[in-house]
Parts: structure tokens; C-alpha cells; sequence
């Protein structure tokens, strides 16, 4: 999970023989005083631990190495030893916070239950460019300490096809928020991307550069930007983008969305995206959904699903009606949804759909 071929070097020789002198003259307080000095200077915490460990052991008068577990102590001194466990992890991982290794410090924070300490530092932290970042991604996306940053590091650093690949793989079903923000990142990127490349194609073409505008408005009256089947973004980005964007429910990144949309309806019909229904259309279909959203066209577009969902003529494939229940929902239209749940889903369990069951 994390990078463990790196470390401090151990203790020299020369320091473990000092210290073996001075154990023999002064005793074993003051050595293992003088051993966790040396490995906080050195740097190495994990060893730090343990040897906090051990200082606390001989003071508290037991065997400096366990030999069992900890509730094999007298019952007296698991108090004070517990409190040792926790003093010592949170000053090693506090040592490793500081040196911004969130992984390693997130093992001794977990172990304490105190996992809030890592997502504040991580809150805090501002990836320097030449860092290596998945041991932040990790913790970051993969434990949900900061998702949303973790998932800005990975588009920002890897791009969006590696984007689409990583949210398209963890389970964001409980998190739905933090999908329609990684959704929306997606659509801002890929606008950006498509909006940049044809201004590049406009520029080339000899036109005068028309500026920071809509991809709509790049589009208007230039039929040959899409002259022997021409396209400017990957179109497997493009079709993945669009069948996540169905799941943002507000803001600017619908008609952002709806452009690219548009966008891919423009291109050759072998670079059409096609779906199972309701989305058998590809890009049609998409684009009278997001109407829906924004609000532009809205009874159109609902009567287009519905006209599909009365076309289910097998309740085993559900998918068009629990669309169509998804979009009332979002545009508050929730009598006919109840109505159209009962009509199509009741034999399906709940589990097993992808909008709430009735």
C-alpha cells in the first residue's frame, strides 16, 4: 500500500556500542532516554515507537520486551499502558505528519481510532509538483479521508482517461455527492479540452480567434470542422463523461455537458455513442435528458422517456422505467414517479434497482 523500501538508516555501529556503554554505567532509564533521541534524530519513527514503548515497560517496572499481549500485564497498569500506546503513536505519527508522510501516519492514527488527525493535515496540504502523489491518492480517494482532493490530484496529474478509469471503479453509491463532483470535474475538463482544440482547428483554418467561447458557439457554421470524419477529443472520454452526466443535478456543468452533447452528435456515425435503452440513441438521448435538468424543453423531454418506458413490453429489464423515475424525482414530480415505480418495479427487490423502490 505504501512505499516501505525507503527509510532511515539504521543505528551505526558506533552508536549502538555507546549506548551499550552507557547502559552498563548508568543504567537503563537514561539509555533508552539516549535511544529514542537518537532515533527521533535519525528519523526512524517506526523504531521510535517501540523504543517509547520499551522506556514506558521499565519505568512502569515489567519486562522491556513483551512477550505476549499487553492484557497479559497486571490489571493495575493497563491503564498507564494504554495511555503509553497512545502517546507514543501519536508522537511518531505526528513526526511523520510533519514530513508530510500521510501513509505511514495514517497506520499508527488508525491504530488509535484518531484517523480525523491524517484528514486534517491532509485538508491542509498542497501537493508539491515533483511529490510522489499515490500514497495522498490512497489515503485521500481509496479511504475517503478527502475524496474530493484525492480525486483532483488524480485528474490533475494523470488526466482524464485515467480519471474516467478511477471513478468509474471505486464505489461512490454511499458518497453520491462526492460522484456528482467527480462528474463534474470530468465535464469542466473535457469542455475545456474540446473548447481549446477547436479554437486550435479555428485558428489553423485562417479565422481570427473567436475568443473564450462555448463549444456551441465554436461549432455555428462551421460544418468542416467535422470534414472526413474529423474529431478533436477522444471519443471513448466523450461517451464515458456523458453517461456520468446524468447523475449532476444542478449548476453550469449541465450545459456544459449538454454542449458536448451536442458536440457528439455531430460527429460520423461510426464515432456515435450507443447505449442500452433509454439511451439507444447515444447522444439524442442524453441531451433531451440533461434538457430535462436544466429545465429548457422539460415536458418534451420527459414525454421522450415515457414514450420509451411505454414501450417496456418485458418487466426483466427495468432500466428505461427506473430512468425515467430518476429524472421525475429530480424535477420533483413525485406522484408520477410513485406511478410509474408501481406500474414496472414492484417485482424488481429494491437492491437490485438503481432509483428508490416504491
Amino acid at each position: 500500500m505504501y512505499d516501505v523500501e525507503t527509510g532511515p538508516a539504521p543505528l551505526t555501529y558506533e552508536t549502538l556500542d555507546r549506548l551499550r556503554h552507557q547502559f552498563q554505567s548508568v543504567g537503563s532509564n537514561a539509555t533508552i532516554a539516549s535511544l529514542c533521541d537518537e532515533l527521533r534524530q535519525s528519523g526512524d519513527y517506526g523504531a521510535l515507537f517501540y523504543a517509547l514503548l520499551m522506556q514506558k515497560r521499565i519505568e512502569l517496572g515489567v519486562s522491556p520486551f513483551p512477550m505476549g499481549p499487553a492484557s497479559e500485564l497486571p490489571p493495575e497498569l493497563h491503564d498507564a499502558y494504554e495511555d503509553a500506546i497512545r502517546h507514543a503513536g501519536r508522537t511518531v505519527g505526528q513526526l511523520y505528519l510533519d514530513q508530510a508522510e500521510f501513509g505511514r501516519a495514517y497506520t499508527y492514527y488508525h491504530m488509535l481510532g484518531e484517523t480525523d488527525t491524517v484528514t486534517q493535515a491532509i485538508n491542509r496540504y498542497e501537493l508539491k509538483p515533483d511529490a510522489d502523489c499515490q500514497p495522498f491518492i490512497e489515503l485521500a480517494l481509496h479511504h475517503g479521508l478527502n475524496p474530493t482532493k484525492g480525486f483532483d490530484v488524480v485528474l490533475d496529474r494523470y488526466g482524464i482517461c485515467n480519471a474516467i478509469t478511477t471513478v468509474s471503479s471505486i464505489d461512490l453509491s454511499k458518497k453520491p455527492e462526492v460522484f456528482a463532483y467527480c462528474v463534474k470535474r470530468l465535464i469542466r475538463s473535457l469542455s475545456e479540452q474540446l473548447q481549446e482544440r477547436l479554437r486550435g482547428e479555428i485558428i489553423n483554418h485562417g479565422e481570427t480567434d473567436p475568443g473564450n467561447i462555448g463549444v456551441s458557439a465554436l461549432m455555428q457554421g462551421r460544418d468542416w470542422l467535422f470534414a472526413d470524419d474529423a474529431y478533436h477529443i477522444d471519443i471513448s472520454h466523450l461517451s464515458s463523461v456523458m453517461q456520468m452526466s446524468i447523475h449532476v443535478t444542478d449548476g453550469e456543468d449541465l450545459t456544459l455537458a449538454r454542449e458536448l452533447c451536442q458536440y457528439g452528435q455531430r460527429l460520423a456515425p461510426a464515432y456515435q455513442s450507443q447505449s442500452d435503452a433509454p439511451f439507444e440513441q447515444g447522444y439524442i438521448d442524453f441531451e433531451k435528458y440533461l434538457d430535462v435538468l436544466i429545465g429548457d424543453r422539460r415536458e418534451a423531454g420527459l414525454q421522450h422517456f415515457r414514450a420509451k418506458v411505454a414501450e417496456l413490453d418485458d418487466v426483466d429489464h427495468p432500466y428505461p422505467a427506473e430512468v425515467l423515475v430518476n429524472l421525475l424525482l429530480k424535477v420533483d414530480q413525485l406522484p408520477e414517479a410513485v406511478t410509474i415505480a408501481k406500474r414496472y418495479l414492484t417485482r424488481i427487490p429494491d437492491g437490485q434497482l438503481s432509483c428508490p423502490g416504491v
